[in-house]
């Protein structure tokens, strides 16, 4: 502590200057003698640091009270003055004036208080003079009188967070396991990139990082800010760094469709949303934003025609080799160190195919039984003949995948078989396959829910020695095409 903030500073210096009269004290009649020496002498100020010399009345009455007191040094403190915190050029009256502006007011500068305060006095006289504008704020800052920006967009849920977080305090938090809760957010990014098809567009920056090592889980630059985008990145964070427990998000119509939810949701994530118009709560993400155009674009300044793919390499280049291994002022450490070293409650992360269908969307439609058909999102798509049974057809897909559109079972969550959509030219053919039995054993339910070809041993075997050397996957394009994969292999 230095001594410009130290309280007891002055305590001390003057108990070193009389200390040695309390512990050895002087003989009959030697008092004055000695106040007079320690008068005469140079002491350092304590709190300026030039040569200073003390009166003899002065050192006199430090060292009565403190022979009197038993605690010495703490009468010898500096007294606090009785009208410490009341300003006395301010008069009540004025001071009711300007508590009641605030109140009316509270988005208005100090210095329209102020010059409103003088119009007041000018129209009533019995408030008195008004003091400087110094003054003035200074009593602003010690009633903690700060100034409160009106809200954005003037809707009942802005003026509700607005009144939030007028009347609760913010606190900041920190959870004490890695992947105990991720942050998770879109960016809009600071300059264009073009496109293969040369158009130029300002990208959309998805990023997911880890609360208590800060760790980034996932970076990626998009075109659009959808919940396409939004599932894609995050899908590639979890197989990247596991399951975390919790992930946090704002309110965005990506982070709130039904694809995210449900995903969530199958993979037992908790699904945490800050509150409307505060994005205090989402801090972490919003400080690591800062970063990324503090430092990332800004070496980023010189490359003139920047394209999306080189963007994102960058991208992962400077968060792998600078950022990961930079030391971080709130942790005290570097954001890998703190993560590989801290206890970490994640899960494994499932395989491709089964993350990709944990974030679809469930619907119930009706069959149509003249032609085995439903309708998902205006496209038909064709029921097998043994489920002709079924009235009600439940329905697992992604609105922005309907290449794998899936038929569950009406009680369990099982996957069936997959739909595939109406073909009316082949089947203007007219080959029609014979009726089977409505009845689905168990064989026909686990070769139903198999959909994919089983991989050759030699490719299992190059996937098994990939994944033990520890690298994280490489980065996945997102395909353009709806009827692309858009998970892809890790």
């Amino acid at each position: 502590m230095s001594q410009q903030s130290d309280p007891d500073a002055w305590a001390r210096f003057r108990f070193s200057v009389i200390g040695h009269l309390l512990a050895a004290p002087p003989p009959r009649g030697e008092l004055h003698r000695a106040i007079t020496e320690l008068s005469q002498k140079y002491w350092k100020h304590p709190i300026e640091g030039h040569v200073v010399q003390f009166a003899y009345s002065s050192i006199e009455r430090w060292y009565l009270d403190a022979r009197k007191d038993k605690d010495p040094v703490g009468t010898l403190r500096r007294k606090r003055r009785t009208d410490a915190g009341v300003s006395r050029s301010l008069s009540p009256a004025l001071c009711a004036g300007i508590d009641a502006s605030y109140q009316c007011h509270p988005n208005w500068t100090i210095q329209l208080h102020y010059d409103n305060l003088q119009a007041q006095v000018t129209q009533n006289v019995s408030l008195g003079p008004v003091p400087s504008y110094a003054t003035v704020r200074r009593y602003f800052k010690a009633q903690g009188l700060r100034r409160k920006r009106p809200p954005k967009r003037n809707t009942p849920g802005a003026m509700a967070a607005t009144e939030r977080l007028a009347h609760l305090e913010v606190r900041s938090y920190e959870m004490e396991h890695v992947n105990a809760l991720w942050h998770t957010d879109f960016h809009h990014g600071s300059r264009r990139v073009m496109l293969a098809d040369g158009r130029w567009i300002t990208p959309i920056l998805f990023g997911a990082i880890d609360d208590h090592s800060r760790v980034i889980c996932h970076l990626q630059w998009y075109a659009d800010e959808t919940a396409q985008s939004f599932v894609h990145g995050l899908s590639q964070a979890m197989q990247k760094r596991g399951l975390p427990r919790a992930i946090m998000c704002d309110n965005g119509a990506a982070m709130k469709s039904e694809e995210y939810l449900s995903g969530l949701h199958h993979l037992s994530i908790v699904s945490e949303h800050i509150l409307p118009y505060s994005p205090y709560m989402n801090g972490k993400k919003e400080c690591f934003w800062g970063s990324v155009e503090g430092r990332l674009m800004a070496l980023l300044e010189s490359v003139k025609e920047l394209t999306l793919d080189q963007l994102n390499y960058l991208t992962q280049v400077w968060v792998e080799q600078d950022y990961h291994h930079k030391r971080h002022s709130d942790i005290a450490t570097t954001p890998i160190q703190r993560f590989m070293h801290s206890p970490d409650v994640s899960r494994p992360c499932p395989d491709s195919i089964t993350l990709r269908r944990s974030f679809c969307r469930t619907i119930t439609r009706t069959v149509r039984h003249s032609d085995l058909t439903v309708s998902v999102d205006g496209k038909r798509f064709e029921i097998p003949n043994r489920y002709r049974h079924l009235q009600k057809a439940r329905i697992r897909y992604a609105a922005w995948d309907l290449s794998e559109v899936l038929l569950l079972d009406p009680v369990e969550p099982t996957v069936l078989c997959a739909l595939y959509p109406l073909d009316k030219n082949a089947n203007a053919q007219g080959r029609r396959r014979t009726l089977s039995a409505c009845a689905v054993t168990d064989h026909e339910q686990a070769a139903a829910a198999t959909t994919d070809d089983e991989l050759p041993a030699l490719l299992k075997k190059m996937i098994a020695d990939y994944s033990a050397t520890g690298l994280p996957p490489a980065l996945i394009p997102l395909a353009p095409s709806h009827t692309q994969d858009t998970q892809g292999e890790a």
